[in-house]
């Protein structure tokens, strides 16, 4: 039997067709506009089956015992031990030492929204997502800029600027829409530091030095308005400082920035005004720029370029959401007036989305070892993996062991499982049915549908949070008995029932889709306007405008004071489209002949130490130290290296957040640099 549902392996949620005989999942296949020929393959779909059945599973509650082993439990004596000590430092009038950490594999939709209400209703303020090193950073750099966070139509542009991302490894129904515009003639220019497939297809392919993004987005603003390329209709009529950012943009003329960021300044000028003279263009930008120290300024920058030309929310440039009415499921409310987060350092990124709340992941760690701005004594961890994915991931372990109570929410077992005194088992997205955030932001809503029963005694991460509230004295703010009459509860607001959405395999749209919304309703600026000048910005000590105050050399990569010491930049590496940041390298139908964990190292500088293929080797940063094989390949610049990313589980030498840095961060979003750092390479 076949039957429609929402994948969740990764943050794409795609749709997919589900093959079930006798109740078990045999197969998987994304469903696309285009011919199944000319889809982006995914492999983890393709393993599917592997992965909700492996013998890796979670299936059963785990108790630490005094020994140090693990014994089963019933979900009965988990939860409620667990909400025994949620009980404990309630108690103690400190609910605040507890803290709720999200990692991105529940999806942040209804699991994200359900913790944050138990959260606040139980009156700790201490919901840390992990946005500060994904794309919620970035996020904020767009809604400071017009309102929201555009996403591209790729499939009706005629010219395509991809910055800092592979889609066919992450994103795939981007990848299908690139792939037919370009089919179709559209134009494609990529920038990134790593020669990708997709950068091997481009028109213009701009390898820029890792780490200095803005400084070319401020070439090309430079470029744009020195020719004359710029929109004036939308500039006029629809945008504020505009005479300032060309000010600000006359600093960075392509021919003195290009050559200290490793390109040809007559590439960078041909990508500039083939993007301004295109239209419509999309501008699709991504996790490159995010883990940056950079990473807002930066993303300002890029903004600007949508603005500049005149591509935001036109058919085939970068389309601003439509929000659809919800109703509020995280209670925030409920929270206990004068209670801050341990995230308080960071207030804008705290406050500029009611959606994200408090995103700045390092906060956890300082609050724990450092008792900054307060100590936080318990943590729940849901569908993350800190040991591995945080920066200086020694000293985000060091923090999971000095917990006095630690509970791990999950599929495998992880390292950060490991330190864990109690495991509950999640089950996975075909197992349970949510909305997921991807199917709220926007036309249209699309159901994550249950289509088999939950392996072993997992549950569903609705089911946990829901069974615990109650457990803590919250009843009443949990009064649904099911993931239906949440989602009902929740979409009452749009007249939308899960009834409609199972009807509707390809979703409902609550209303048409609309383009230039800005010219009736403005932009969700403080100004109406699109904002190359942020007032809100500088009242709050920043720049208003990207780089008014200059470039932030020094803070552009971390460890860059030692270059001397650390003569490459480090590049975290490939986003690869069999895994998820770091899971599923335990199921062997994804490892299996396939590259695995390496660095890859330009042949002029595996010279200098006569480096071949699988040589092992020693990378070092202030940091510490890791061995992984070596790759020789052109597809990095000289005096840099890719590392691979996301293999810590698999062995714990490989984990590349042993060489990064949680010190220094960005100030506005509380970024570490974990994408780009100074490191030394030596063959062992």
């Amino acid at each position: 039997m076949k039957k429609d549902t929402v994948c969740r392996m990764c943050s794409s949620c795609c749709p997919v067709e589900v093959e079930v005989v006798a109740g078990k999942l045999v197969s998987a296949q994304r469903k696309s506009f285009l011919s199944q020929d000319k889809r982006s393959p995914c492999l983890k779909l393709q393993a599917a089956a592997d992965i909700v059945y492996s013998d890796k599973r979670l299936t059963t509650p785990l108790i630490r015992q005094k020994d140090g082993a693990f014994r089963q439990a019933s979900w009965d004596e988990a939860l409620d031990l667990v909400a025994s000590r949620f009980k404990h430092y309630q108690g103690q009038a400190r609910p605040e030492a507890v803290g709720w950490l999200r990692g991105m594999a529940a999806d942040w939709g209804s699991p994200w929204d359900y913790a944050n209400r138990l959260m606040n209703c139980y009156g700790s303020p201490n919901t840390i997502g992990n946005g500060s090193i994904c794309f919620v950073a970035r996020e904020m750099a767009h809604t400071y800029t017009y309102g929201a966070m555009a996403f591209p139509e790729a499939s009706k542009a005629k010219c395509i600027l991809v910055w800092g991302k592979h889609d066919a490894d992450t994103t795939l129904g981007v990848a299908d829409a690139i792939n037919h515009a370009v089919s179709n003639g559209a134009k494609l220019i990529v920038v990134d530091p790593i020669q990708t497939p997709l950068a091997r297809k481009a028109d213009i392919w701009l390898q820029i030095k890792p780490g200095h993004d803005g400084l070319l987005a401020m070439a090309m603003i430079n470029e744009i308005i020195s020719q004359n390329l710029h929109d004036q209709e939308f500039i006029e009529g629809f945008t504020t400082g505009f005479e300032q950012l060309r000010e600000v943009a006359g600093r960075y003329a392509i021919n003195t920035i290009a050559p200290g960021i490793w390109l040809d300044p007559q590439r960078v000028r041909e990508a500039a005004r083939l993007y301004a003279t295109t239209k419509p263009a999309c501008l699709i930008d991504g996790n490159g720029l995010d883990m940056q120290l950079d990473i807002f300024q930066s993303t300002r920058a890029v903004a600007c370029l949508r603005g500049l030309t005149g591509n935001i929310d036109r058919p085939g440039g970068d389309v601003l959401p439509q929000a659809i009415p919800l109703r509020p499921l995280q209670a925030r409310d409920r929270l206990p007036v004068g209670v801050t987060p341990i995230t308080a350092a960071y207030p804008l990124f705290n406050t500029f989305s009611e959606t994200w709340g408090n995103q700045v992941q390092s906060c956890v760690v300082d609050a724990i070892l450092d008792q900054k701005p307060y100590g936080l004594k318990m943590l729940v961890v849901q569908a993350g993996n800190p040991v591995v994915t945080m920066a200086d991931s020694s000293r985000a372990q060091r923090a999971m062991e000095e917990l006095e109570f630690l509970v791990v929410i999950d599929l495998f077992m992880t390292r950060t499982a490991d330190l864990a005194d109690v495991i509950l088992p999640a089950a996975g997205c075909f197992e349970k049915t949510q909305l997921n955030r991807s199917a709220t932001r926007n036309n249209p809503i699309i159901l994550q549908n249950q289509v088999i029963e939950p392996v072993g005694q997992s549950w569903p991460d609705w089911k946990i949070v829901f069974e615990l509230g109650r457990r803590i004295g919250l009843e009443h703010e949990f009064p649904w008995h099911s993931a239906e009459a949440a989602i009902d509860d929740q979409l009452a607001p749009a007249g939308v029932s899960v009834e409609q959405l199972r009807q509707e395999a390809d979703g409902v749209r609550v209303e048409v889709l609309r383009h230039e919304k800005y010219r009736q309703d403005g932009f969700a600026t403080p100004s109406g306007k699109f904002e190359f000048f942020s007032l809100r910005l500088q009242e709050n000590g920043h720049a208003g405008l990207p780089y008014a105050d200059g470039f932030p050399e020094k803070a552009a990569i971390s460890f860059d004071a030692q270059q001397a010491e650390f003569p490459l930049i480090g590049i975290s590496g490939r986003r690869d489209i069999r895994f998820t940041n770091s899971q599923y390298r335990t199921i062997p139908a994804l490892l299996k002949n396939e590259e695995g964990c390496v660095v890859d190292v330009h042949p002029l500088d595996a010279a200098q130490q006569q480096i071949e293929d699988g040589d092992q080797l020693q990378i070092t940063t202030p940091k510490g130290t890791i061995t992984m094989p070596a790759k020789v390949s052109s597809v990095v610049h000289p005096g840099s290296v890719r590392i691979a990313w996301g293999w810590g589980d698999y062995k714990a030498d490989w984990n590349l957040n042993t060489l990064t840095d949680d010190d220094t961060r960005n100030p506005i979003t509380g970024t570490p640099g974990q994408r780009t750092f100074m490191c030394r390479v030596n063959k062992v």
